[in-house]
């Protein structure tokens, strides 16, 4: 052990006097590895502070946020997962809407700034660090906005969704979350339904990234033996270092590491250091004890930022990560390892979920649907064929029987433009 402190020593001692300095290493390395950050909600921002409205605002210097563009360049940041979120108390009304309206904001700000690209590949993001552009990709941050819907899913995968996760803070019909918060849809020993099951399988098939954040331990577990793909967590931090419900314990750590998944580490301070306050030194823990449970190989980087309102001293905003990287250096983290959780784990893991949807080419889109008994949404519309005296077939279940105004106007409408034809 003596004589690793000393090369240890040695080589800090050489960087010093050749003027090379660990910040120069971090510099360096981050230039070759840009981050590619799994979780940012900039566009919760965007819509609290600014209703949408892009014209507004230069994304260069934006104030009262933490993320524009000048600071993810600073912070090396070539990569951003951005997040569609859309409040849990939506669910059962308007969720598909509010996130068809954030999908729209990342969409026009990739795509109006110059610096931003659009992605939804790993060859597209390889492609834009090539040009030097910082790559956005789409990520739905709740399964409440699909509204228990495979075709809502494939539709929001044609406008360049590429991760869902599979709750935010509420429980859906089909998955629970870690939180509990909202006292929705509660089941007993059934945290993945069937529908739930069709849901990763549908992912699996349009290669879309199953994200584990906010679900249930039970949840992620059922999820994890499930999908043919590694999923991830793209903003979760380790249990045995903050007992926080939103991390993840080492035995579920051990479940993802076997999957090949990856977490990508949560730098918001109440999940960090279980408190208001944090420093770098607290993120780091996080990081070597998960190293130390699955290897450098499992892990990301998920800040979190705009979705949070508390970070760690040094960790403010996303111009910052180089410090991170800094401080992992000097707790003698490989540069081949920080490359890796850089870039490298994520665009591995993106790889495969794109290989395993290749080979899934030939198997057509899943019509499995979900009873309106596990739904239990009284604004949900349930089309019934006419029967032959023109009136609407009311004899599925009782929760149907139950919501006969919708139904009869939708008959009637039916019926008028039968009659229509006829004439």
């Amino acid at each position: 052990m003596k004589s690793v402190g000393h090369l240890v020593v040695l080589s800090s001692l050489c960087c010093f006097i050749s003027g090379y300095s660990d910040r120069d290493r971090v510099r360096d390395l981050m230039s070759k590895y840009p981050l590619i950050d799994g979780h940012n909600d900039l566009a919760l921002q965007l819509r609290k502070l600014h209703n949408n409205r892009l014209s507004q605002i230069d994304l260069h210097n934006v104030s009262n946020v933490a993320t524009d563009i000048n600071r993810l360049q600073a912070g090396h940041v070539q990569t951003q997962m951005f997040a569609v979120y859309v409040m849990c108390w939506a669910q059962e009304k308007d969720a598909v809407r509010l996130a068809l309206e954030q999908i729209d904001v990342v969409r026009r700000m990739c795509t109006e700034y110059q610096d931003f690209e659009l992605v939804t590949s790993t060859q597209e993001i390889k492609h834009s660090e090539m040009n030097h552009k910082i790559a956005c990709l789409i990520s739905l941050e709740g399964g409440h906005s699909i509204d228990s819907s495979l075709p809502a899913l494939r539709m929001f995968y044609q406008l360049g969704v590429r991760s869902m996760a599979l709750t935010h803070t509420c429980n859906t019909p089909w998955a629970e979350s870690s939180s509990k918060l909202y006292n929705v849809y509660q089941r007993q020993n059934n945290s993945l339904t069937h529908f739930g099951k069709a849901v990763v399988e549908e992912m699996n098939r349009l290669g879309m990234i199953v994200d584990l954040s906010h679900t249930s331990w039970e949840t992620a577990w059922a999820a994890l033996k499930h999908s043919r793909a590694p999923v991830i967590f793209s903003h979760s931090s380790s249990f045995s270092i903050c007992n926080h419900e939103r991390n993840i314990p080492d035995w579920l750590l051990q479940e993802l590491e076997k999957k090949q998944g990856l977490i990508m580490v949560n730098l918001h301070s109440k999940f960090i250091s279980c408190r208001d306050e944090a420093n770098i030194s607290h993120v780091a823990d996080h990081f070597d004890h998960i190293k130390k449970v699955i290897g450098a190989e499992s892990i990301g980087v998920g800040g979190d930022y705009e979705g949070a309102v508390s970070f760690p001293r040094g960790l403010e905003d996303v111009s910052k990560y180089p410090a991170l990287i800094l401080e992992l250096l000097q707790r003698n983290w490989t540069e081949s390892e920080l490359a890796d959780v850089l870039r490298r784990n994520f665009l591995r893991v993106f790889k495969e979920v794109e290989r395993v949807r290749d080979q899934l080419k030939s198997t057509g889109p899943s019509e499995v649907q979900i009873s309106v008994e596990e739904v239990q949404n009284p604004c949900r519309l349930v089309l019934r064929p006419l029967d032959t005296t023109g009136h609407s077939d009311r004899s599925g279940s009782s929760r149907a029987r139950q919501e006969p105004k919708g139904q009869l106007m939708l008959s009637i409408a039916l019926l008028l433009s039968s009659l229509h034809m006829i004439q």
